[in-house]
């Protein structure tokens, strides 16, 4: 079977596949390891006027100027709660690094290959065009993220 991501973003053994995990509103997510660069707690984000509603603003790293990405708006779920903290994964796309908000990051899963499966005709269109694929776990699913879709924005605007 084929790896769930490109082995350009994943880490690919022989027939596994390894995920950080994160939730979103209560959502497992996995993201292909190699994609993954800095695991941030709460930051300070200055707001940038007109951008999309996902654009949460920017932050400072090491330096350098990184766009915060704020997730549950980008998969269409409600607002955090007032004082409810963050965290961020930062990727990078196209050269530029993204800070993806979360709401907490678990740990790296190495999951078999065969075990993977392709998205479910039921599933929500906003997800299915950010998904790769989803792996069964004993008492949930884990959606496979692909970073590469999720930060297209021209596609989801253009959509």
């Amino acid at each position: 079977m084929t790896a769930p991501i490109d082995s350009g973003t994943s880490v690919m053994e022989a027939s596994r596949s390894d995920f950080v995990t994160i939730r979103v509103a209560g959502q497992l997510l996995g993201l292909p390891v190699l994609a993954v660069h800095d695991v941030l707690n709460a930051q300070k984000i200055t707001p940038i006027p007109v951008a999309p509603s996902f654009v949460a603003g920017v932050l400072n790293l090491r330096g350098r100027i990184v766009t915060a990405i704020d997730l549950r708006n980008r998969l269409g779920f409600p607002d955090r709660e007032e004082g409810e903290k963050s965290m961020s994964v930062v990727v990078e796309h196209k050269g530029e690094p993204y800070s993806l908000l979360i709401d907490s990051v678990g740990e790296v899963l190495s999951l078999e290959n065969e075990e993977f499966e392709k998205n479910p005709v039921t599933l929500d269109p906003r997800w299915r065009e950010i998904s790769v694929g989803i792996y069964r776990l004993d008492d949930e699913l884990l959606a496979v993220i692909d970073v590469k879709r999720l930060l297209d924005f021209e596609v989801a605007a253009a959509a």
